[in-house]
């Protein structure tokens, strides 16, 4: 089931979060560890910005959660060392401009004295009544159905290891990523990761495996899954699906839940939707 948490945070918390392309860092001690261990991606964020505003001043949802071993805010950046290790991405449903964040929040009395604690879950009727408050919709628990990316009927092509990489690369970009071939895993290398900004760890790791080991990439992902949660990925032909899902049953049945097979020949239809997509955005002079 869906669950509602409350993040809290200063003005200058919140405006790094933003700047950083929505990212929230908790401190890893046992208490947040344990919250951190139960948000789950979709779940449902409230923004509460402390004093002097002490209100909610906008909604979000969970993207993507992963650990972070490279310093991103500031005084981590100052002090060269990772102090909010437990990270997530949200993205941002309503939020008040913080010209009216004092003015417009919504805030009470007992949610006052709760926001002292600085991540918590969040009951939905509570939920419901700050969202009312600035003129939302109530929240319905309905939840929808997963999607996945379904592997398409086996085509006869010329696949080039490099050209995939340089796709995936650009998939990555075009979505605002910025996207690394090659990225340096510890002894070994990465074919291509995703990161949300560049002083952030990989949030997708790819690992195209035309021929050759798929034991030793599917490693590599997992060995990426342990140090930062990342979304992982094996890209290969659909014949090599069988041998991927009887490894994921047994020698790295860990990440089960993780790990997902791309067939290659997705990869670069789906670019080519990407690259329309954008250019109609760029004719209708709309691109962000």
């Amino acid at each position: 089931m869906k669950q509602f948490w409350l993040m809290v945070g200063t003005q200058r918390n919140w405006k790094v979060a933003f700047e950083s392309n929505n990212i929230w860092g908790l401190k890893n001690f046992r208490e947040m560890a344990s919250l951190w261990n139960m948000l789950r991606e979709g779940d449902g964020v409230l923004f509460y910005v402390s004093k002097p505003v002490h209100g909610i001043v906008g909604f979000g949802h969970v993207v993507t959660k992963f650990k972070q071993n490279v310093p991103l805010w500031p005084e981590e950046v100052k002090r060269n060392k990772v102090l909010w290790p437990l990270r997530f991405e949200f993205d941002v449903e309503h939020c008040l401009p913080p010209s009216l964040w004092k003015s417009d929040r919504y805030t009470s009395h007992d949610l006052q004295m709760i926001s002292r604690m600085v991540f918590q879950c969040y009951p939905i009727e509570e939920v419901n009544t700050a969202r009312v408050a600035l003129g939302l919709a109530p929240h319905s628990q309905a939840v929808p159905e997963p999607t996945s990316l379904l592997t398409a009927p086996a085509q006869p092509a010329t696949l080039d290891h490099d050209d995939v990489k340089a796709q995936l690369a650009e998939i990555g970009r075009i979505q605002g990523y910025v996207a690394d071939e090659e990225y340096a895993l510890e002894s070994s290398r990465l074919d291509v990761v995703w990161r949300r900004v560049e002083r952030s760890v990989p949030t997708y790791v790819f690992e195209v495996q035309i021929r050759g080991d798929i034991h030793h990439a599917m490693g590599r992902l997992k060995h990426a899954f342990d140090l930062w949660n990342s979304h992982i990925f094996l890209v290969g032909p659909v014949g090599d699906k069988g041998k991927f899902q009887e490894l994921l049953s047994g020698t790295f049945h860990e990440v089960a839940h993780r790990m997902r097979f791309i067939d290659v020949t997705l990869v670069k239809e789906l670019l080519g939707k990407k690259r329309d997509y954008k250019d109609m955005e760029r004719a209708l002079a709309i691109e962000p």
